[in-house]
C-alpha cells in the first residue's frame, strides 16, 4: 500500500475499535477477535463520542415511543416520575 508505518494490526485495531463503537457486544468482538477472554476484547470498547451519542439517542427514542403510547402525552414524564 505504500505505508510503510501501516502494520496489520493498526487495521485490526480500527475495525475493531469501529465495530465497539456501532455498539457490538463484547461477545461478538470476541469471536471476532479470536479471543476467548473478556480482557483482550474490553480494549477495544473504550470510552468514545460515538458510544455516547448512540446511548442518547437510544434513550431519547425511548421515551419518546413511551410517550407517544400515552393517551395523555405523560408516557416519558410519568416513566421519570418518583414511584412511577
Amino acid at each position: 500500500m505504500g505505508l510503510p508505518s501501516l502494520h496489520v494490526h493498526d487495521l485490526r485495531h480500527t475495525g475493531n475499535t469501529l465495530a465497539a463503537d456501532m455498539g457490538v457486544s463484547l461477545r461478538n468482538l470476541m469471536a471476532r477477535m479470536g479471543h476467548d477472554n473478556e480482557r483482550a476484547a474490553l480494549i477495544y470498547q473504550h470510552k468514545s463520542a460515538t458510544a455516547d451519542r448512540q446511548i442518547a439517542d437510544g434513550l431519547d427514542a425511548l421515551l419518546r415511543a413511551s410517550r407517544e403510547q400515552r393517551p395523555d402525552g405523560a408516557g416519558a414524564n410519568h416513566a421519570l416520575a418518583p414511584g412511577g
